[in-house]
């Protein structure tokens, strides 16, 4: 399970000791950057039409996930808003001028779309779609390896990146906050409380969620797990750039797992390159965890 923790690790690693001195290389760099994002949603809408057992039991997989995601999802906005109030995330950058409502809502439909057209792609079984794993797995390598080339030429240090009290101080609030979300999921469901615990320990990770509780409890809580921790990845992605206005800590804990790969371009660009740091910590600590604890609680 940690083999995945050295593939995230080793070209952030390599792309933050690779020179990128010339304005163009870094504007490039950017512009890479926001559109891996949209590679990447495509490479999961692709990957998500080929799960197995996706319409054996559809509407048990639909009501539990839709309950754990909502009972995740309240229990963690509620702890880190909490969290921000008694210890606010100062911050000097400021985010340009945003769209109008409409706009906004425009730009979540264009990620929904492109998880939409993944997925219809995904249904025509072409055999070279097979391959979708692992061009997930090389889409996350070039993404990382950007975000390591742009944190090596910025200001911030190496010590700044690798410890961080803010990552850690949202990573276990937003751990505990899951885990109460989950045992009140399983409440509401009538399912066992090591159930709930155990989906509520995926934080975001859906690839990894989704294989080991379809292991112990089978497809359809795996099936449910994959496409919670798949929502929260969106949901997050998609209401970022608001929350970081407000409560930055919510807008990074919201992120789970992925906050030091997937999500981690929106949380660059919304909440500014100071917001990397915290995100990888958040990340890391988060990707040890949620192994941990799923076994734990599907024993």
């Amino acid at each position: 399970m940690y083999s995945g923790l050295l593939i995230i690790l080793l070209p952030l690693i390599v792309g933050y000791f690779i020179p990128v001195k010339r304005p163009t290389l870094l504007h490039l760099v950017n512009n890479l950057l926001s559109w891996m994002v949209y590679v990447i949603l495509f490479i999961m809408g692709v990957s998500l039409a080929f799960l197995d057992n996706l319409s054996a039991n559809l509407l048990m997989i639909f009501k539990y996930t839709a309950v754990f995601f909502v009972c995740i999802l309240a229990v963690n906005l509620l702890a880190l808003w909490l969290l921000e109030r008694r210890k606010p995330w100062k911050t000097k950058h400021h985010q340009e001028v945003l769209p109008s409502r409409l706009h906004m809502a425009l730009d979540s439909l264009r990620l929904c779309f492109v998880v939409v057209a993944g997925f219809l792609l995904g249904l025509t079984q072409w055999h070279w779609l097979t391959y979708a794993s692992q061009a997930s797995e090389a889409a996350l390598i070039f993404l990382l390896l950007l975000v390591g080339a742009q944190l090596g030429n910025s200001s911030l240090t190496l010590r700044q990146i690798v410890l961080n009290r803010r990552g850690m101080l949202v990573a276990s609030v937003g751990a505990i906050a899951s885990l109460g979300g989950g045992m009140t999921a399983a409440l509401c469901l009538g399912l066992p409380l090591k159930t709930g615990l155990a989906m509520a320990s995926g934080y975001g990770w859906y690839s990894l969620s989704g294989i080991v509780l379809t292991d112990s409890f089978g497809p359809v809580i795996g099936s449910a797990a994959f496409f919670n921790d798949l929502a929260r990845e969106l949901c997050a992605i998609m209401l970022i750039p608001t929350l970081v206005r407000s409560n930055r800590s919510a807008a990074l804990g919201l992120c789970g797992a992925t906050s030091m790969d997937f999500t981690l371009p929106v949380l660059q660009r919304s909440g500014g390159l100071d917001m990397v740091p915290a995100a990888v910590v958040h990340g890391f600590l988060l990707s040890l965890l949620a192994p941990v604890l799923m076994a734990v609680f599907s024993s």
